[in-house]
Order: C-alpha cells, then structure tokens, then sequence
C-alpha cells in the first residue's frame, strides 16, 4: 500500500492530476474540499458544522477533518493505497494524520508538493469559476484561501522535507508531462 499527499494551493491542479494518479495507480482519493462538499449537500451533522465554516472562509476545525478522513478510511479496508488531497494545511494536522495513519498500521509515504505561483493560481481559479460555479471560488472566499495557503499552508512543507517525504514538482505546463514527473516521483 502507499499513501501520499498531493500538495499546492487552491487551483494548483490537485485534482486534475489525482483523477490521473486514481486511473493509474488505483489510489482511493481523499479530497477534504470533496468530502466537505459532500457532507454540506447532504446535510449531514458534520456538513451543517462545515457549511458555517466555509462560509466564512476559514478553516475546518482538525477534529472535523480528522473524523471525515477516518469515516473514508473505514470504509475502504482493501485500499490499494490512499491519495490525500488539500489536507493537511497545517503542521499540527500533518502530526496527527501521521499518529492517525500510524495507529491504523499505516503511513504517509511521500508528499508531492505542486509548485505554482500565486499569479498561475488566480488565472486558472477564475477560468474555474466561469465554469464550475463553486461557492469556495468568489473572489472574497478565494483571496482569503490563497492568502492562508501562501502565508499558513505553505509551512507544511518543511515539516515533510525534514523527513525526507516531500517531492516538488513543477505544476505549470502540460498537464500530461506535470502527471509524468508525479508518476517518477511514485514509481521510483
């Protein structure tokens, strides 16, 4: 099994290139952004929580993402391997999916980090948004995800690269030849 996390800002590609990554690898893809969606449209418990939340364009709360990531888990016990998707986004939620991944006898294997610039970010969110329509991508809502991932987000990535877990790619170009440079990255 291997697990890893694909990293960047909102709009570095993510999730266009997790898409490939599940056809290839057979990875279970936990996206936080898609499970949160799901739950806000159900309505569930954890959704009503999570609507407030990302109306306000903050965070979710660690212990709500952590209980979602564990229900995902759960329910995929023959798992090839996990991709994480937009989580984690600080070091303490990094620590604890790692105590989480380790006290379900597994790990996070390696990090792919996509590098992309804050400019690359906001052009392809507001192509995004003329097609896609998403609540998260209004220019209020958008600048105050940019703004924590460049100042927050971005400190994650030493906590992975003193563990020799962290791999950067180059996430502006063609999408095929960025989803090569992942694959070198998970098939070395």
């Amino acid at each position: 099994m291997i697990n890893l996390v694909l990293f960047g800002p909102p709009g570095a590609g993510k999730g266009t290139q997790s898409e490939k990554l599940i056809k290839k690898y057979g990875f279970v893809h936990i996206s936080t952004g898609d499970l949160f969606r799901w739950h806000t449209k159900n309505d569930t418990a954890l959704g009503k929580r999570v609507k407030e939340i990302m109306n306000s364009g903050a965070l979710v709360p660690d212990e709500i993402t952590i209980a979602m990531l564990k229900e995902e888990l759960d329910k995929n016990p023959k798992a090839r391997g996990f991709l994480f998707d937009g989580f984690p986004r600080t070091v303490p939620q990094a620590e604890a999916l790692d105590k989480f991944m380790k006290d379900n006898g597994s790990a996070i294997h390696f990090v792919v980090a996509l590098d992309v610039t804050e400019a690359e970010v906001r052009t392809r969110i507001a192509k995004r948004r003329e097609t896609e329509s998403r609540v998260d991508d209004e220019e209020e809502k958008l600048n105050k995800r940019i703004t924590e991932y460049f100042t927050k987000t971005i400190h994650v990535l030493p906590y992975y690269e003193s563990q020799n877990r962290l791999n950067t790619v180059h996430g502006i170009g063609d999408i095929g030849e960025i989803f090569e440079s992942i694959c070198k990255v998970i098939d070395k």
